[in-house]
């Protein structure tokens, strides 16, 4: 797989498709992903290697018996489900998650290199608005990277 990057408008149907970007689908060399609700009120999609990769690191370093965990694995493991593209590259996304991430109708994809988001396209922007000032006290934690 390459490096999943982007950022790409797409539409929800009235059916709960969304029509892939045909870089990020060919850049996948998929037929089906996981997905699963995420942290932000958006959705992470996984191709099924790296969701197996992350899934096993939370399931071994989780415990059932330690009430965060359990959290955790309650809202990352638990609603995680398989989608697969259809003939015209259309992931049909579940009810569930759909109304989980609040998608309507415009929505935003961001290849974030070996996952993807998938965002409400207001409530995207109102992220990014709310979160401004905390990117920049972030980015100025990274001064250590030289490039």
């Amino acid at each position: 797989m390459e490096l999943l990057t982007g950022e790409y408008n797409n539409t929800l149907d009235e059916k709960g498709r969304i029509s892939f970007p045909v870089k990020l689908r060919q850049e996948l060399n998929e037929t089906t992903l996981i997905v699963t609700q995420a942290l932000d009120h958006c959705l992470w999609l996984f191709t099924p290697e790296e969701w197996k990769n992350l899934s096993t690191k939370l399931m071994e370093s989780a415990s059932p018996f330690d009430a965060k965990n359990r959290l955790v694995l309650r809202r990352l493991i638990a609603p995680a489900q398989e989608v697969e593209f259809d003939k015209s590259g259309r992931l049909s996304i579940p009810q569930s998650l759909r109304e989980y991430a609040g998608l309507t109708k415009d929505c935003v994809l961001l290849g974030i290199d070996k996952y993807i988001e998938l965002w409400d396209s207001e409530a995207y922007e109102k992220y990014l608005a709310e979160t401004e000032s905390s990117f920049l006290d972030a980015a100025e934690g990274l001064n250590a990277i030289k490039f």
